[in-house]
């Protein structure tokens, strides 16, 4: 089978579109290696440590005008090359397909990450909104499959896109295999020093954004006299500033730590070296991060969106996103019994085993024979 991909996202982002590009196309190249897997780019960030699989093929931009415009190849300018190699199947990994695919003989497959534009406009601007909208619905009218990573998404897409609900096929995402390792003493203590993190403390991995809501986790802390160190690791936006003047104005500088460009390498001992994960998020598709943190073997406190409750599982504790005394509760609760942090880890582990490559690999592989 000749399968394409649009890897953008695996070629340019470092964030969760990305890891989910990259870690799907290394598990279906790597379980069915007698395919043939064509991976689109308009370009490839050098910074973006991603391997090309041995039975894959980079498709770029070939002439001028489409390398110039190479957003515009993404939208439109991929088709031809669709047809020139004669995919079987292609599958937008990140929202959307090229215009054009449904008249040709290749069937598609889109992949639905979440609405939260629709459901959280504030969050985005008005252009972006619009265009996020033709996009995105456009493709979901064209593909032959639409795969929801989580069934709260496959609700939003029936009732926000009128999406027919016998088209969505939901599938979980997993995390990377690295998170697999079990991390010696030395390496989690070779890692705290790199980066100057406490030998215990709370974690939170999330770019720095409102939607996060790392600050409802602050003022909880404060709030509630929790006296414990907490790192924050992700991309910061301006929101980071808001952070920053609180943590300043509380005199916190001495127990929040914010780290942002940090090696890919080092998050699993990161990860294993901390207490508690906590994830308040407003708005999510699925959130990797708690599927990394329970990999890793940490109990985990989340937003009581019904997406997060799909990937933390019932071993793990949901808050309302803006309810300060509870989070605190969860958090001083947690920490100060080792019982129950154990059985929470016990929980999430055996929750974390049905998101294994082996899992994702048959249900997506189930996907594209259907269309054949």
């Amino acid at each position: 089978m000749k399968i394409g991909f649009d890897a953008k996202r695996a070629f340019n982002n470092h964030r969760g579109l990305g890891n989910y590009s990259r870690d799907t196309i290394r598990i279906m190249s790597t379980s069915f290696p007698e395919n043939e897997h064509f991976l689109f780019t308009p370009k490839i960030d050098p910074n973006i440590h991603f391997d090309c699989p041995e039975n894959a093929k980079i498709i770029l931009p070939n002439n001028g005008f489409d390398k110039v415009f190479s957003t515009l190849w993404r939208s439109f300018g991929m088709v031809p090359d669709i047809k020139e190699n004669k995919l079987d199947i292609f599958h937008g990994l990140s929202h959307e397909l090229p215009w054009g695919i449904e008249k040709t003989r290749t069937r598609s497959v889109v992949t639905m990450h979440d609405l939260i534009f629709i459901k959280q406009p504030e969050l985005y601007p008005a252009f972006d909104r619009k265009m996020y909208k033709i996009k995105y619905f456009h493709s979901c009218r064209i593909a032959d499959k639409v795969v929801a990573i989580s069934e709260q998404t496959k609700h939003d897409l029936i009732e926000l896109a009128g999406i027919d609900a016998t088209k969505i096929q939901v599938i979980y995402q997993g995390c990377n295999p690295i998170f697999h390792h079990k991390c010696s003493a030395d390496e989690k203590r070779d890692v705290r020093v790199k980066y100057n993190l406490p030998k215990h403390f709370i974690l939170n991995v999330a770019a720095i954004e409102k939607r996060k809501n790392q600050l409802m986790i602050l003022k909880s802390l404060v709030s509630n006299n929790i006296d414990f160190p907490i790192v924050f690791i992700g991309k910061e936006t301006d929101y980071a500033k808001t952070l920053r003047a609180f943590i300043e104005k509380n005199k916190l500088q001495s127990r929040v730590f914010l780290l942002h460009n940090v090696d890919f390498k080092d998050f699993p001992a990161i990860y294993q070296s901390a207490s508690l994960f906590i994830y308040p998020s407003t708005s999510e598709g699925f959130g990797i991060p708690i599927i990394e943190a329970l990999q890793s073997g940490i109990p985990v406190i989340a937003s009581n969106e019904a997406c997060l409750m799909e990937s933390g599982g019932p071993g793990s504790r949901y808050v309302s996103p803006t309810d300060e005394a509870d989070l605190g509760y969860a958090i001083s609760q947690i920490l100060s019994d080792s019982t129950m942090q154990e059985k929470m880890v016990l929980e999430g582990m055996k929750h974390v085993a049905q998101f294994s490559d082996a899992a994702i690999a048959k249900s997506l592989m189930d996907v594209y024979l259907s269309l054949q």
